[in-house]
């Protein structure tokens, strides 16, 4: 089975003084405003390709690490994680995305710390994103429970 998903971006002058918009395919979220000072400093108002590739790897280490919980006889609650992307300039390298880290924080009934932290990690390594970037980026995880 194959399911496609896209996305449509367009921009207007220089990476610097330019700035853009992406729309997801489902047209959820509408047009999302994109600068390289966004990119670069965060602005307000405006999002990043890091940001949108950090809400699709906590997204879908969730739904892996639900189905880890699950297998394991313990669907989760409640599951909560939160993906830091970093963006680099400048240096050997110039401008990449550097890393990831997600952080969960999950409310798993009868399930022991040790066993969520090893949910976690198993999930880390299996989710479809986090097999995209393996080896690429660095990829860690933390992981917390109720």
């Amino acid at each position: 089975m194959e399911q496609r998903s896209k996305a449509t971006a367009n921009w207007q002058g220089g990476l610097a003084d330019g700035s853009g918009t992406t729309r997801l395919g489902t047209g959820i979220g509408g047009e999302m405003a994109m600068s390289w000072t966004a990119r670069t400093e965060g602005a307000d108002g405006q999002s990043s390709p890091e940001e949108l590739l950090a809400g699709a790897h906590a997204t879908c280490f969730n739904m892996a690490l639900s189905k880890v919980l699950a297998d394991a006889g313990h669907p989760p609650a409640r599951l909560e994680t939160t993906a830091t992307t970093t963006f680099e300039t400048g240096g050997e390298q110039g401008s990449h995305v550097a890393s990831t880290h997600l952080s969960v924080h999950g409310s798993v009934p009868g399930m022991d710390t040790d066993t969520f932290l090893h949910a976690a990690e198993t999930a880390a390594q299996n989710c479809p994103i986090s097999k995209a970037l393996r080896g690429n980026i660095e990829i860690t995880v933390d992981s917390s429970l109720n």
